[in-house]
């Protein structure tokens, strides 16, 4: 008999491969759908299989390629995710016996394979054991070894290791597969970090205080939306570094503030409850359903000074020239900084993308800058570890802007961030223990 809980992960993974879909947005909607049947442990192993198969695509696909006769091109969608399942459980979860994982990998082919493929998953799995993992961390070639041990794309190691010693991409690399922490904001509109805390030990969810004021870290990874607090707008889930980039664009209360990217809303409302709900933030997005979700956030958590419109921050508009006290700039990009969140971002993106998405973070740049009023700051920011969409994008549009200067980003003395504060005053912020990698850049308008 199938399980059902590690065929919900099957067709979840099916369906990623199949649409090329992120493995968040697929995996709450077959959650959805199957809720009425799922206790809140099932939910939790559907999720740890599917992040765990996904994140460690590269590496059990190694292991695949040395136990079986078959080229992996040539094994059927469904099989192989069952075999990706099946060596995830025997190799990275320690509380799954091999026999369970086999079995259950069995029964899971007899409904999506046929006669043949039965004996091959036996086979093949039968094979898997830890020393197979042990092993490539036996590859003499740097490139490849890390590519395999972490299952990390060599085009990123190699991207990586331009600029970083073999020690600190391999770093990077780790903690790129670690499980994110879950962190959550205070709304200091509606409430302060003294009451919230005491409302989720009410409800006994674990919490410790962030390394960014107004954050905290839950220790409760799932269900989130279902906290007593949640629906009256008392907090946000925002990661601390993005939560970081409001804090440090720092508007006051009373001005006029762009933030040109601004779905989902997590920097906008942040910016909002900064400026204590005064003034004006102008929030824009490409999409109509993105700026919905602004406003849908905005209004959870009591706040009236966003304005949204859909609008394209690379088309100039002479209308906002000269117009803006500050303007966050939180671009989009290659995202490589938030693999441990968004593990598929390493199986879609390729090296070729990054001069795409260069221009595009260029044109944002360069067009909205001439919204800022003299004396203004700009913070410019992305997710990613990449140099050619963090520094070189600030030392071209400064070499072709003189009116702009850097503006040397100051944390508290006792802030995790400040080891990774680089001597021109910006911050690079490579994936660690406590946060994702990002980039922040401030700078200001002179004349």
């Amino acid at each position: 008999m199938v399980d059902k809980i590690r065929e919900i992960a099957l067709k979840t993974l099916y369906k990623i491969d199949k649409e090329k879909a992120f493995s968040n947005i697929v995996l709450n909607e077959m959650i959805n759908n199957n809720q009425k049947e799922l206790k809140t442990r099932d939910i939790g192993l559907i999720s740890e299989i599917t992040y765990g198969v996904v994140t460690w695509k590269l590496t059990i696909d190694s292991i695949i390629e040395k136990h079986s006769k078959i080229k992996l091109k040539k094994i059927s969608p469904w099989i192989i995710n069952i075999l990706r399942m099946g060596i995830y459980q025997i190799i990275f979860l320690d509380k799954i016996p091999k026999s369970a994982a086999v079995n259950e990998s069995v029964n899971l082919a007899k409904k999506y394979g046929n006669r043949g493929s039965i004996g091959y998953v036996n086979a093949v799995l039968r094979k898997v054991s830890e020393k197979d993992y042990e092993e490539l961390k036996k590859i003499e070639d740097d490139i490849e070894r890390l590519s395999k041990v972490y299952s990390m794309p060599k085009w990123i190691i190699q991207k990586l290791s331009e600029e970083k010693t073999l020690t600190e991409v391999e770093e990077i690399c780790r903690c790129s597969n670690l499980r994110p922490s879950l962190s959550i904001r205070v709304n200091t509109l509606k409430t302060n970090k003294e009451e919230l805390i005491k409302k989720l030990n009410k409800q006994n969810i674990e919490n410790i205080e962030g390394v960014i004021d107004d954050f905290l870290i839950l220790k409760k990874s799932s269900g989130v939306e279902k906290i007593e607090g949640f629906k009256e707008g008392l907090f946000s889930i925002q990661d601390e570094a993005a939560g970081l980039t409001a804090k440090i664009l720092n508007p006051k209360e009373g001005e006029e503030v762009l933030d040109c990217c601004s779905s989902p809303g997590g920097k906008t409302t942040y910016l909002a409850e900064i400026m204590k709900n005064t003034g004006k933030i102008i929030a824009w997005d490409l999409y109509l359903h993105r700026v919905d979700l602004v406003r849908q956030n905005a209004k959870r958590l009591g706040i009236t000074n966003i304005e949204t419109e859909v609008n394209d921050a690379s088309v100039y508009n002479e209308k906002y020239i000269n117009k803006f006290d500050k303007i966050l700039l939180d671009v989009p990009c290659m995202g490589i900084g938030v693999l441990k969140r968004k593990p598929d971002i390493k199986w879609n993106r390729e090296e070729k993308d990054i001069l795409e998405i260069g221009n595009i973070q260029k044109n944002i740049l360069e067009t909205c800058s001439k919204y800022l009023k003299v004396g203004g700051k700009l913070v410019y920011s992305t997710c990613s570890i990449l140099k050619e969409e963090n520094k070189e994008i600030i030392e071209e549009f400064l070499a072709n802007n003189e009116n702009f200067e850097i503006e040397k980003i100051k944390l508290e003395n006792n802030n995790y961030f400040n080891k990774y504060l680089e001597k021109e005053g910006t911050l690079q912020v490579y994936q660690n223990e406590i946060s994702d990698g990002f980039y922040i850049c401030k700078i200001f308008r002179t004349y």
